[in-house]
C-alpha cells in the first residue's frame, strides 16, 4: 500500500465511518450522488470505495479503478456491485451483514402486525372522519404459523421474536448444512412445506439467479388461501404481476412490501389494492442501524487497507 491510502465515500452514511477511517490514518473524501461518468473520472485515485445502495459499481466503473483494492457496501445486499467484475480485477467486495439485522427484522414484524390488524387502513379511514369498526376486524398473531424464508442474520431475528409472540415458526434456508439444529421453538422444513403451511410468509434471502422470481404464480398458488406475504429482502424475489393477481383473486389475504423490482418504483397496480402495504425500502432506516453499518464498514476498511485482514468478504481475490 502507498503511504497515503485514499477512500471515497460515495453514498450518504453516518459520519462515524469517516471518523473511524480518518483516525486510523486513511484519507477520506465524501462525495455523494456522483453521476456514473464523474465517478469513473475520479475513481482511479482511490484505494477504497464505500457505498450504500444508490451508487452502482459497474464493470465500467471498475475498469477505471486502477488503484482500487476494496469496495464496501454499508448494508447486506451487494446487487448494486458487479462482484464478478470486481473479482476479475482482484478487488475485494465486503458487506456489513449484522449491522441492520435488527432494524430489518423489526420492520418485517411491524408489517405482520399491520397486516393482521389493518392498522394503516383504519388510520386512513379515521383521518377521513369515518368510524368503521366492522370493516377493520382483523386476526390474532398468537397461534398462527410464520414461515421464514432465509435463516441468516435477519431471518433469525424475526424467527426468534416470533417464538416469543407464541407463533409456530417454520424456517427454510437452502444454505443450511444438513443436520443443522434450529433454536428452540423453530422448525426447519422444506420450502414447499413452509409455503403450504404458513399463515404469514416473510422473505429474508438475497436476490440471486436462484431466488429471482421465487415467489411467482406457481409458488403463490401453493400458499395457504388467505395467507399474507411480507418482503423486506430484495425486489425481484416476488413477481409483482403475479402477486397482484393472487391478491386481487383472493388467493392471498394481503401483502407488505418494502422492496420492489425497480426502485424508485413509482405508482404500481399493487398500490390500488386495499390489502397491500408498502414502504420505500426503509428496512435499514433506523438511527441505530445506520450507525452500526457505518462503524462496521469503517472497521473492515481499516483492517484490510492497513493490515490486510479480510472480514465480511463476499468474493475471493
Amino acid at each position: 500500500m502507498p503511504d497515503t491510502i485514499k477512500v471515497l465515500v460515495a453514498d450518504d452514511m453516518s459520519n462515524a465511518a469517516v471518523e473511524i477511517m480518518s483516525k486510523a490514518g486513511l484519507t477520506v473524501d465524501v462525495n455523494t450522488s456522483l453521476p456514473p461518468a464523474q465517478l469513473a473520472e475520479i475513481i482511479g485515485g482511490y484505494h477504497g470505495l464505500a457505498v450504500r445502495s444508490a451508487t452502482k459499481v459497474t464493470a465500467d466503473i471498475l475498469a477505471r479503478a486502477s488503484s482500487l483494492k476494496i469496495v464496501g457496501r454499508a448494508g447486506v445486499g451487494v446487487d448494486n456491485i458487479d462482484v464478478k467484475a470486481a473479482t476479475e480485477r482482484k478487488v475485494l467486495v465486503i458487506n456489513t451483514p449484522s449491522g441492520n439485522a435488527i432494524a430489518a427484522g423489526e420492520l418485517a414484524l411491524a408489517f405482520m402486525f399491520a397486516l393482521a390488524r389493518k392498522i394503516p387502513q383504519a388510520t386512513a379511514s379515521m383521518k377521513k372522519g369515518e368510524w368503521e369498526k366492522k370493516k377493520f376486524a382483523g386476526i390474532e398473531i398468537t397461534g398462527k404459523t410464520l414461515g421464514v424464508v432465509g435463516f441468516g442474520n435477519i431471518g433469525r431475528q424475526v424467527a426468534e421474536r416470533a417464538v416469543g409472540l407464541k407463533m409456530k415458526v417454520l424456517a427454510y434456508d437452502p444454505l443450511l448444512a444438513p443436520g443443522t439444529a434450529a433454536p428452540a421453538g423453530i422448525e426447519l422444513v422444506a420450502f414447499d412445506d413452509l409455503v403450504a403451511k404458513s399463515d404469514f410468509v416473510t422473505l429474508h434471502v438475497p436476490l440471486t439467479a436462484q431466488t429471482k422470481g421465487l415467489f411467482g404464480a406457481a409458488t403463490l398458488g401453493k400458499m395457504k388461501k388467505g395467507a399474507y406475504l411480507i418482503n423486506c429482502a430484495r425486489g425481484g424475489i416476488v413477481d409483482e404481476t403475479a402477486l397482484y393477481e393472487a391478491l386481487k383473486g383472493g388467493q392471498l389475504g394481503g401483502a407488505a412490501l418494502d422492496v420492489f423490482e425497480k426502485e424508485p418504483c413509482g405508482p404500481l397496480p399493487l398500490f390500488e389494492l386495499d390489502n397491500v402495504l408498502a414502504s420505500p425500502h426503509i428496512g435499514a432506516s433506523t438511527k441505530e442501524a445506520q450507525e452500526k453499518v457505518a462503524v462496521e464498514l469503517a472497521e473492515v476498511f481499516v483492517d484490510f487497507l492497513k493490515s490486510g485482514r479480510v472480514r465480511n468478504a463476499v468474493n475471493k481475490v
